[in-house]
């Protein structure tokens, strides 16, 4: 449903209620497939990133701890998305989908780069290595480390349009001859192979291997990341311009100024929040309780660079006439690395396929289209991006292409209080993650069709789970015994998903230990 909200802080409350709308992969477009007619002026667009962002970890997301102030006015000026979904619940494969407009299964991108291939697993078996990769039920798939140069990406669409195309930030998508400035964009600012900033200062100066981003003393990387956009943005004000802020902020190494650090630190004092509480999820500690000063630090600092950015908007007189979309490429860290946030009341986190690992904060401004403080509960999923921002542009689609990718563009056109069940059908949405994550998460699969859930563990003997997370978010009541009419209708869908995008499987692992 899409309507207007009377307060920001409502979205926990209102991603409760019942989600009455899907989104497809490989099938038509439910709405208009023309592109919307040319403006007078072409349309700017400015895509924000940021890396590990949980679902709640802002204010108009329910947090009461992290302060972002700038996020949340830009959602109250725009369409919040309350199920808005990352394509894997690992980075590199949604980045992938992002700039594609494809599932991670179908470019074989389904882990992030870097990660063990199914072969280096083979190898370390042959050796007779002990480790925790040899001695798990299965041997992973292999996977395509790197954004394959035979994609038309999104940035390439809008640079075959005319626009200026400028990316900073995060890449992780590949390295030499596989970086941003092959796959379409004009300006590459520090993005390159790596997943984070691990050399040098790391959030700091000095800023060390990051292509064409220079630091002095006291620089900031979330900052200087939005200072180069902001500039990129101003030097092209007379447009049209693609800007694509991509934050190695939240990731880890956890480490935040330390004016905020002490600002959240005297905060939990005044909250009187006594320190971190944990549960379980598999043989992992998951963290239940938003409170880690650090990490709050970090959320903050990202908050007041995307500030920066909007505000350059606004001085330069561009922001009615620019898109902005601000997304999240997987869930928050919740079971590993520090264990830096809470996703409740989603279950788990970054790299399981449970909603603590796949549903992001989304934002859509476009001015004069979408309803100011809006929201829409039709589940969308990351490969949407693409159609819908070559529609919003008045530019050609590019169906084969973007052929996992749905144009939400008639959502982002509803009027407050208007049923999207009328503008977007209920359709399927997948996943495939044939990996063992670092933070605890297993190889499976998964789909979403309106209020059901089926995630299918590869593991011997672990089977399936189904869950309505109308009635439960958090994934807590396996259904699949009681409903198994469901359960063989989501099989079905999952089945032919997988053979369409051709998917990878994990194997069994011979050598693998009977107990883990």
């Amino acid at each position: 449903m899409i309507r207007t909200r009377l307060n920001p802080l409502r979205l926990l409350a209102v991603a409760l209620l019942a989600c009455t709308a899907g989104a497809c992969q490989g099938q038509p477009l439910s709405g208009p497939d023309e592109p919307t007619p040319a403006n007078a002026e072409p349309t700017n667009v400015l895509f924000i990133l940021v890396d590990d962002l949980g679902w709640t970890d802002l204010g108009y997301a329910g947090s009461s701890f992290y302060q972002t102030p700038h996020i949340d006015a830009l959602a109250a000026s725009g369409m919040v998305f309350t199920d808005a979904y990352a394509a894997c619940p690992v980075c590199s494969p949604t980045r992938a989908s992002i700039l594609t407009g494809k599932t991670p299964a179908r470019i074989d991108t389904t882990d992030y780069f870097g990660a063990p291939q199914g072969d280096a697993v083979r190898a370390m078996i042959e050796r007779g290595d002990d480790n925790r990769w040899t001695r798990q039920p299965l041997i992973p798939a292999n996977y395509t480390p790197r954004l394959p140069l035979e994609e038309h990406t999104l940035a390439e669409a809008f640079k075959d349009a005319g626009y200026a195309t400028f990316f900073a930030g995060k890449w992780h998508l590949g390295g030499d001859g596989f970086g941003p400035n092959d796959q379409g964009f004009d300006i590459n600012i520090a993005g390159f192979h790596a997943g984070g900033p691990y050399g040098g200062g790391k959030y700091f100066h000095p800023f060390t291997g990051m292509p064409n981003l220079t630091s002095e003393e006291g620089d900031h990387l979330p900052a200087r990341l939005a200072e180069e956009t902001a500039d990129f943005i101003t030097a092209h004000k007379d447009g049209p311009f693609f800007a694509y802020l991509s934050f190695y902020s939240v990731h880890t190494p956890l480490i935040g100024r330390a004016d905020l650090v002490q600002r959240y630190e005297e905060l939990k004092q005044r909250m009187r929040i006594a320190g971190p509480i944990f549960g379980e999820e598999g043989d992992r500690r998951v963290r239940l309780v938003q409170e880690h000063a650090v990490y709050a630090a970090m959320v903050t600092a990202m908050d007041e660079a995307v500030g920066h950015v909007l505000d350059t908007l606004e001085a330069q007189g561009l922001a009615d006439n620019t898109i902005v979309i601000f997304f999240a490429d997987n869930g928050g860290l919740s079971t590993s690395e520090g264990h830096p946030t809470s996703n409740l009341p989603l279950r788990a986190g970054k790299g399981w396929l449970y909603e603590g690992g796949i549903r992001e904060p989304c934002i859509v401004r476009w001015p004069g289209r979408t309803q100011a403080g809006s929201e829409s509960d039709a589940p969308v999923l990351s490969t949407s991006f693409y159609p819908t921002l070559l529609q919003a542009c008045g530019l050609p689609l590019l169906p084969e292409q973007h052929v996992d990718g749905q144009s939400i563009v008639p959502l982002l056109d509803a009027s407050a209080g208007e049923r999207t069940s009328t503008l977007w059908p209920e359709r399927p949405l997948f996943w495939h993650y044939p990996h063992y994550g670092n933070q605890g998460g297993s190889p499976g699969s998964a789909v979403r069709l309106g209020d059901w859930k089926l995630i299918r563990w590869y593991e011997p003997g672990r089977g399936t789970e189904l869950y309505n997370l109308r009635d439960d978010l958090g994934e807590q009541n396996n259904l699949a015994d009681q409903h198994p009419e469901k359960v063989a209708e989501l099989d079905a869908l999952l089945d032919a998903y997988l053979e369409d995008a051709d998917a990878k499987l994990p194997v069994p692992n011979p050598n693998a230990a009977q107990e883990r």
